[in-house]
């Protein structure tokens, strides 16, 4: 079934619903653009979004504008950690006018550094809205790992779950994409052409399946940024997430 969109005007974008804690994806509304933000040294997670804040008045936003966020754990959360983790991050985007208390708009994408991790929760970059007239539609996709939607719990929905052989990979890896694809195309795009940046998350070498499942799809026409990192929740092992963003900045 296809994803689905909604407008969120406040931030002058529309997103993809999907659960309390992040949206699937954000794309800009006619006449405006999205700029990222990436931090040069991770920034605790109160502290990051203060400085967002700062930032994104100082560019004469709305704190509405805020539509994605690019976060860093120090390890991997269980089912119930990571529940606990999205009730406290969702407080501030609730001060913000953003969470309503069901629907969230922000993209996000969330994972842990297998190597000199934070202490805790951190940001590493984010994104907002600011006007442009005749700019090419710009979109952040959240991070998607090989996790299938819809009711059960991770261990009931994780494709391949606990399989890290090459052909339990390989599947991982082609699910992600096609999750990818699927976000991007509820915003009008058919192709990985519309993308500017794409990032994937792993500890396992996927190295064998790279060639069949991301380069001949056109994922890595920009090449492809790989952070030797987990995904969110135990159990998860590849993640991925792309961008349409021809306005980036490192503070």
């Amino acid at each position: 079934m296809p994803e689905t969109t909604r407008d969120f005007p406040a931030g002058n974008y529309r997103f993809i619903p999907a659960v309390f804690q992040y949206s699937s994806g954000a794309a800009v509304l006619r006449g405006y653009e999205i700029e990222r933000v990436r931090f040069d040294e991770l920034v605790p997670l109160t502290e990051g979004f203060a400085q967002a804040a700062q930032y994104i008045q100082a560019a004469g936003q709305p704190l509405t504008s805020f539509c994605a966020c690019e976060l860093r754990s120090p390890a991997a959360f269980t089912e119930e950690g990571f529940l606990e983790f999205n009730q406290h991050y969702v407080k501030t985007l609730a001060e913000w006018g953003i969470y309503d208390g069901t629907t969230n708009p922000v993209a996000r994408s969330n994972v842990c550094p297998e190597i000199d991790p934070p202490t805790e929760p951190s940001f590493y970059a984010f994104s907002f809205t600011r006007p442009l007239k005749g700019a090419t539609p710009t979109f952040v996709i959240a991070g998607g790992a090989e996790a299938r939607g819809g009711p059960g719990s991770y261990p009931e929905r994780i494709v391949r779950y606990r399989d890290i052989s090459p052909e339990g990979l390989k599947e991982k890896v082609r699910f992600t994409v096609s999750q990818m694809e699927s976000r991007f195309a509820a915003f009008g795009y058919t192709t990985w052409e519309a993308t500017t940046g794409v990032q994937a998350y792993t500890v396992h070498d996927f190295h064998p399946v790279f060639a069949e499942q991301l380069v001949r799809c056109g994922a890595t026409r920009f090449g492809l940024t790989w952070h030797f990192a987990r995904p969110p929740v135990v159990d998860l092992e590849f993640e991925m997430d792309c961008r349409c963003v021809l306005r980036e900045t490192v503070i």
